[in-house]
This record gives structure tokens, C-alpha cells and sequence, in this order.
């Protein structure tokens, strides 16, 4: 009779695993905790971890920041991996919420990209705009950083190179394939140029011998907000509106305009936008 229990019990054990290998759990978090998907870009200036801070004491909701480029937070998006998506791909986005995938979009706050690259600029491309720069570079086969992750930056970075039509390639253009952080870390070590949100740069800015070399005002850096249509499933639709109307209050709003504003002669870092979400599908 033990004998028999035995077996059956390894038996039963046998098909949970098998069971388990099938039908992965897409989330193990209650419907009080969610997963917040955004960009590397974002994460690293450190706003987000203050703006969770405070809702999370406001709520009782606990919020999992998971930092990753901005396709691969659609793409947790659309598999019920995440509850709540911040990015910065407009297009991404649009296709994203054309196929179905999210319940609702609000774009809510931006920054501004720019250039960064050595002091002495071997380009030439100071005080240009985007295409122009991009243009410098590839033809002097001057070092460029590209983040090659599909994140929101690599997407605008690969319109640049369209717009300017030159399809990059060769020694000098470098992928990285990582975070904005580390992707600055490279340009400093390689003495190359790199496109990145200047909210990070000033976060590091100190300890890299990049400086700014060119902006361009056709290219801002929006940041939206998507709720997925998979939290219908999760049965996290509760707790991510509440995180969706908070990053929308005047409170949080505040948090963002001020973050990181150190004098009165510089812009702030993010600019919060006006209008609120209402009941917006865009």
C-alpha cells in the first residue's frame, strides 16, 4: 500500500510539472500588485521611482517597475506580462492600439532628445538638426552609439538615418544593445557621438566626457500611457486605474515638472502635459 502511495503521488507530482511547463502562470502577483512596463530611458532618470513612491503610499498598491526598451514593453503588453505600459514610440503605439491590444492611450509628459558626443566634436555637428548631424557623422566614419534594443530611442534613431537617407553600417556605427545609462557609459569610453533623452544624460553627465551638441525641436520625446487589454484578464483593471489616474493628478504632475529642476535658467527635465485622459482611446 505504500509502495503504491508512492508511486501515485510521484505520478501526480509528474503531471503538475507537466502541467506547469504548458500553461506558464502570466502573472503570480495579487490583484493589489501590478507590473509597470516602461522604458530604460525613463526608469534611469530615477522620476519613476518617486512617482511610485508616493502612490504606492497613497494606495496600499504595490507596483513592480520592470525597465526594458519600448518594444519589448509592447510586447509584454500584448502577452499579459504587464498591467500598466509608459513608453515613447508614438507609432509603436498607434499600431499597438489598432490591433486591438490596449484598452486606452494618453500621451502624459515629454523631454527632449539630443545629440551628445566629445568636446571637440571631430564632426562638426554642433547646432545642427537631427538629419544633418546624422549626416556628418556617417560621412567623417566618426564612432556612433546606436542602442540596437528596439527601444523608442533606436526607433527614432533609425527614422533619423531614413530622413537623412544613409542606411548606417561599418566600423564606426557600434550597437550597444543596452539601456540608455549603459549606452552613454560606451559613447564616453569610445569617444562617440549618441543620440539619447537628455533627462539621463543629466542624471550621469557628471561623470562623462560627452557635452550636448545638437537639438532639435521636431523631435520630441512624448511618453505615453497604455492599459493592455489583457488586465481584463489578470484582474488587475482595479489597481492599474488607480495607477492610471494618479500619474494623471495634479500631484503627480508636480512630482514631474519639478523633478530634477536644479536652477531657474535651465528647463525642467520632463514637462507634464495638460490635458487629462478623460475617457481617450487614442
Amino acid at each position: 500500500m505504500k509502495k503504491f502511495f508512492l508511486i501515485f503521488f510521484s505520478l501526480l507530482c509528474l503531471i503538475l510539472l507537466i502541467w506547469a511547463g504548458f500553461f506558464p502562470f502570466q502573472k503570480t502577483f495579487s490583484a493589489q500588485d501590478i507590473i509597470l512596463a516602461t522604458t530604460t530611458s525613463l526608469y534611469d532618470t530615477g522620476l519613476l521611482d518617486r512617482l511610485i513612491e508616493v502612490f504606492e503610499r497613497q494606495s496600499g498598491v504595490k507596483v513592480k517597475i520592470i525597465a526594458c526598451g519600448t518594444g519589448e514593453a509592447l510586447r509584454m503588453g500584448r502577452k499579459g506580462e504587464a498591467d500598466l505600459l509608459l513608453v515613447h514610440a508614438p507609432e509603436l503605439e498607434a499600431e499597438f492600439m489598432a490591433s486591438g491590444h490596449g484598452l486606452c492611450r494618453h500621451e502624459i509628459m515629454f523631454s527632449r532628445f539630443v545629440i551628445v558626443g566629445p568636446e571637440n566634436d571631430p564632426a562638426g555637428i554642433r547646432g545642427l538638426n537631427f538629419p544633418e548631424a546624422f549626416a556628418r557623422i556617417a560621412h567623417s566614419r566618426t564612432p556612433f552609439i546606436s542602442r540596437a534594443d528596439f527601444s523608442g530611442t533606436h526607433f527614432l534613431e533609425r527614422k533619423i538615418w531614413e530622413k537623412a537617407g544613409i542606411k548606417p553600417g561599418g566600423r564606426w556605427y557600434l550597437e550597444s544593445q543596452q539601456g540608455m545609462a549603459e549606452a552613454l557609459i560606451m559613447a564616453a569610453e569610445k569617444e562617440a557621438y549618441l543620440l539619447t533623452d537628455f533627462p539621463t544624460y543629466s542624471r550621469f553627465r557628471s561623470r562623462l566626457n560627452l557635452i550636448v551638441l545638437a537639438s532639435d525641436n521636431n523631435y520630441r520625446n512624448i511618453y505615453s500611457i497604455i492599459i493592455p487589454r489583457s488586465v481584463l484578464q489578470l484582474g488587475s483593471e482595479e489597481a492599474t486605474r488607480k495607477l492610471w489616474a494618479f500619474l494623471f493628478s495634479p500631484k503627480s504632475r508636480e512630482i514631474i515638472a519639478s523633478f530634477g529642476y536644479e536652477t531657474s535658467t535651465e528647463p525642467p527635465l520632463h514637462s507634464p502635459l495638460i490635458s487629462g485622459p478623460g475617457d481617450n482611446k487614442k
